[in-house]
C-alpha cells in the first residue's frame, strides 16, 4: 500500500481556487468537483481544497488560517519560484529574504492560506 498524506485547505470557491494553484504548480488538478479538487504535490503529498460551504465538520477552520511550506533544492530556486508565482499573480506578503532556517519568501493564496517557499540549510 502507497502511503500518500493530504494537506486540505478549506477555501471559499474551490474551482477559483484550482485556477490560482494550477498557475502556481504549472499543473491541472487530477481531480476537480464543485466542492472539492485535488493536486499532487509530489507522490505522497497531495492538496485538498475544500469547499467551506460543503464541509460536514462541525467547526471548520476559518478560511486564510494555516500556512503551507513548500521546501526547493538551493536558494536560487527560491529566487525563481518566487518570481515564477509573482508572474503568476501571486499575492507577495514578503519577498525573498534569508532567515535563520534558510532562504524564503512568502505568498498568499486568494483566500489568505499563507505559502511559504524556503530552501532548508543555512542563510547566507
Amino acid at each position: 500500500m502507497t502511503a500518500r498524506a493530504y494537506a486540505l485547505l478549506y477555501v471559499a470557491n474551490p474551482m477559483k481556487s484550482a485556477e490560482f494553484y494550477g498557475r502556481l504548480l504549472g499543473k491541472a488538478p487530477f481531480e476537480a468537483h464543485p466542492t472539492f479538487v485535488s493536486f499532487e504535490i509530489n507522490d505522497g503529498l497531495l492538496l485538498g481544497l475544500w469547499s467551506t460551504s460543503s464541509t460536514d465538520i462541525s467547526s471548520p477552520t476559518p478560511a486564510g488560517g494555516s500556512e503551507v511550506g513548500l521546501v526547493v533544492a538551493t536558494p536560487a530556486d527560491v529566487d525563481r519560484r518566487f518570481e515564477e508565482w509573482k508572474r503568476a499573480g501571486a499575492t507577495i506578503l514578503n519577498e525573498p529574504a534569508d532567515m535563520v532556517f534558510g532562504r524564503t519568501f512568502l505568498a498568499a493564496d486568494p483566500d489568505g492560506h499563507r505559502l511559504r517557499v524556503f530552501n532548508e540549510g543555512d542563510a547566507s
